[in-house]
Formats: C-alpha cells, structure tokens, sequence
C-alpha cells in the first residue's frame, strides 16, 4: 500500500492562475476546511513554534482555514483521544506514525550531516546518562525536562549551546525523541511534559524508509496541490481547479502556502522572509508579519500584535494592497477575544 503512488507522467501541467487557485484551495484556503480533525490530516502536519506575538503558529493556521474555532479541541486530540500526536516540532495525525519511525529508526543510525553526528556521539558520550533519563521517565513519567537532574551539567559545569543553552537534560530528549525512544505526552503550562514513546503512542507496524519518504513526500505533494517542474506547473492527480471564494485571511509565517518562499515567490509575485532574528533597523517590514489571502492572490501583508495585558489587538504596519486587511483583523480579534485598538 505504502509503494502504490501516481507516476509523473500523470501530473498534468497547468499555467500560473491555475496554479494558485489550486494551491489555495488544496490547502484549505477557500473555506472548505470542517473541523480541526479533518483539517490537520488533510494538511499532514502543524508546525509548531514557541513565538506567539498573536497566536501560535498551530493555531493560526488552523484559525486561517476554520475561522473562530475552539482551541481546547486541538488539546483534547492530542492529549486524551490521542487522534494526534507531537514528534519532531510538528503535530502529525496518528497514521502517520508507521512512516515517522521509518525516519526515527534511520536517525539513529544517520551520519551524513554535522548535526546527526553530533547528536549520535553525545547519546554515545552520555550513554550513563541516557539512562538515567529513560529509568526516571519509565519510574516517574510523564515529567518536564527540569524535573529531570541535569547529571552532566553538574559534572562538567557551562557548556552552552545555541538552542539548549547549559541544560543537557533538554538536549538528551531532544535526541532521544529523534530515535523515537521518547515523546511529548502532553504540556503543562506549555512546557513539554516527557514520558517513554511506547507509553504514548499505539504500537504500530516500522514502514520501509524508501516507501516512507515517498509515502511522505506524495502527501505533502497531494496536500500543497501543485509543484514546479523544470520551469512549469504539475497538479497533483488529485487536485481540483475552479473558482476560489473571495475570503480575506491573514496567514502563519509558517503556512504551508507560504512556507517554502521560493514557491511563494514564483506563484505570487510574493517576496516573503520572517525578519524577528533580523535587527530591528534592518528590517524590511517588520518583528512577525502575516501575509494577507484575498481569494487565490496573496495581496498584501500586515503586522498585527496582540497586547495580552489590556487583550487588544494592535496594528504595527500593514504593506501591499490592505483594501481587506479591515475584515482579516475583524475576524483574527474575533478568533483571539480581543478588540480591535
């Protein structure tokens, strides 16, 4: 089942307006989306960003599909029907998982890049502490990271790291969960709650790598409807043409519309780049901006922001064509139970 994808030959070819029409309303994009469920199997993956400035980004995109929805129901798939699951900084619907620990199995044993080789003599280096972490989880699980006792950290005093600063605790679960060996079983107060993988997810059967990645890349390919072939457009054999509704939307910077610039670029005329790691005077536009959806065409962008202290919802800068940008914050403040400054 897993080996059984459409031939190239069978992606038709389709000009540019075709194009974005079916890009948008394969992801969603035309009001078509149902419910948090179906829309997040039908996208294949959320990804998942601590950065908040409206919202998370897991929740914009599903807010930019659905309109005001529940949030808590996102929650109650992940953490008590266990219909979704968090691996890898992506929520992922549960089927998923026999073709993630293709990817699991082959990072253990992966060490083409830098950081796999990295990842793999650290596990190696700190074998006592791997188990120390996997006995504690399996005694005590779930627990967050710092109820954990950082042993190397003691031993070997600062070391810090770009991401994990002086905490080897955040580190080992980071690689353990890479190898499938643990995994996030639910947040408290938004901190990752840790706990053994065979605790948290079903068991399921391990798909061949070959047939995973392919698996993989034909739903992402299924779920983003067209891709650029030798200076052309192809529409997945399962993508459907026709007229977009003209609905305003602001989207994540890391919607999969947008999320890969370059196609982003090509499709609309759209330069995009997320500037918060930029310095403020050299920004283009601004910290966290949201590009605008009107229809099929990407028109503009805006930097909205909310103030949680008073619950408003601010506007810091808007570029483009903003003649719907009014509508799009209308309904974003609705969806946050925030007004509008």
């Amino acid at each position: 089942m897993w080996d059984d994808l459409p031939a190239s030959s069978s992606h038709p070819q389709v000009d540019e307006a075709a194009a974005r029409r079916i890009a948008v309303r394969a992801q969603l994009l035309d009001g078509s989306a149902t419910g948090v469920h179906d829309t997040v199997r039908h996208l294949g993956a959320l990804q998942l960003d601590p950065v908040a400035t409206v919202a998370t980004p897991q929740h914009l995109v599903l807010f930019s599909r659905l309109g005001r929805f529940d949030t808590a129901e996102l929650d109650r798939l992940l953490w008590d029907d266990r219909l979704l699951f968090e691996w890898h900084a992506y929520i992922w619907p549960v089927e998923t998982l026999p073709l993630l620990r293709a990817m699991m199995r082959e990072n253990r044993r992966a060490t083409r890049y830098s950081h796999q080789r990295w990842r793999r003599e650290f596990v190696r280096e700190h074998a006592g502490f791997r188990r120390y972490v996997l006995r504690e989880l399996e005694r005590e699980g779930p627990l967050l990271s710092r109820e954990l006792e950082d042993h190397v950290a003691r031993r070997r005093g600062r070391d810090d790291h770009r991401w994990y600063g002086n905490r080897f605790t955040a580190r080992m679960l980071e690689a353990l969960e890479s190898y499938g060996e643990v995994a996030v079983a639910g947040r408290r107060n938004g901190q990752r709650l840790w706990h053994l993988a065979d605790r948290v997810w079903p068991a399921t059967e391990t798909v061949p790598l070959k047939a995973a990645q392919r698996a993989l890349a034909e739903r992402r390919y299924r779920a983003l409807g067209v891709r650029r072939e030798h200076g052309t457009w192809r529409a997945h054999p399962d993508a459907v043409d026709g007229p977009v509704p003209d609905r305003a939307t602001l989207l994540s910077p890391f919607d999969r519309l947008v999320q890969n610039r370059d196609r982003a670029e090509a499709l609309w005329g759209f330069r995009y780049r997320l500037e918060m790691y930029v310095p403020a005077a050299k920004r283009e536009y601004g910290y966290y901006v949201l590009p605008l959806l009107v229809g099929d065409n990407v028109a503009g962008r805006a930097e909205p922001r909310l103030d949680r202290r008073t619950n408003t919802l601010h506007l810091l800068g808007a570029w483009g064509d903003t003649s719907r940008l009014d509508e799009a914050l209308d309904a974003l403040a609705a969806f946050l139970g925030a007004t509008r400054a």
